[in-house]
């Protein structure tokens, strides 16, 4: 019986490596791809950050250690400003799409009449381009004949007009609004997958005990939807953190820089400044604040789940 058992491992369970040498020929493209378009990037921004360059074909790349560092913490008047703004954006993210999300899945996964349709007008904005949503709110802003003052004054207020884009204290609450109406949608469709996935047994179970759709959704809902809540809130939290398009179709960090944010302030000392030493290191410290703020949490998340 031993021996059959030896026999079958050997079959059937042979080792990793004997497992990662056969799926290497089918791996080795898009390792490639992933090589060539995402780690050699990454390791060439930390490199170059290290480095005084104008970004100019032939032009000089000198390296000046940890120089770019220094001036970007303390000498650099707009980073700290594009942090705060960036890590505004993604507590407001955190908080808002996501509970959004959350309550228009519970509602749509009822027997609602049409609600097929009401998935499709909600996650709607997901599919549009960045752009394009950034263009049809600075439209419905706009001071003067934009859908949103034309709203409040029809309604009869007319005091709290804003000129919303203009305002240096609403303005990067306003470019949010554009980004929740994008993002709830998508966080929509992924609870609502993630709903499916609710045993209906365990919901039966609890009601047969007494239990009232509060419980129900606290100690069964909640509980079945953990793998779907680790991936929204890591996907929202990497987004958060390296938003762009729409901030610069909508305000490219203005008015005064109250809309700019790091991967913005990057973009811009990098292409715009043509110090892309300075760009480069923004981007690093930006890449390491996502890892510090990911990787924790996934490790701890996935400790909790037990995989």
């Amino acid at each position: 019986m031993l021996q059959g058992a030896r026999h079958t491992n050997k079959r059937f369970g042979p080792s990793s490596y004997t497992r990662l040498a056969e799926a290497l020929p089918f791996l080795l493209p898009a390792l490639i791809i992933f090589g060539t378009f995402t780690l050699y990037p990454l390791v060439d921004t930390i490199r170059l950050s290290f480095m005084e360059w104008n970004g100019f074909s032939g032009s000089p790349v000198t390296f000046v250690g940890f120089d770019n560092y220094d001036y970007v913490f303390t000498k650099d008047p707009v980073f700290w400003t594009a942090a705060k703004n960036s890590i505004i954006w993604v507590m407001l993210s955190l908080l808002i799409p996501t509970t959004g999300g959350l309550l228009l899945a519970l509602l749509l996964n009822q027997p609602v009449p049409g609600r097929n349709i009401f998935r499709t007008i909600y996650y709607l904005p997901a599919v549009l381009a960045p752009i394009a949503v950034a263009t049809m709110w600075r439209w419905m802003y706009n001071p003067y004949f934009g859908v949103v003052n034309y709203l409040l004054k029809t309604l009869g207020l007319e005091s709290l007009k804003q000129p919303w884009l203009s305002d240096p204290d609403i303005a990067i609450f306003s470019v949010f609004a554009a980004s929740a109406w994008v993002v709830t949608g998508l966080n929509m469709v992924l609870f609502l997958a993630g709903l499916q996935n609710v045993p209906p047994e365990l919901k039966e179970a609890a009601r047969v005990d007494g239990a009232g759709q509060l419980n129900v959704f606290r100690h069964v809902t909640i509980p079945s939807l953990r793998p779907t809540l680790i991936i929204v809130i890591a996907f929202t939290i990497i987004n958060s953190l390296k938003v762009f398009d729409l901030i610069v179709g909508m305000t490219n960090g203005a008015p005064a820089q109250s809309t700019q944010v790091l991967a913005l302030w990057s973009y811009t000392q990098s292409f715009g400044n043509h110090a892309f030493g300075i760009g480069n290191a923004i981007g690093t410290v930006l890449l390491g604040l996502t890892l510090i703020i990911v990787i924790p949490y996934l490790v701890w998340s996935l400790r909790e789940t037990g995989e």
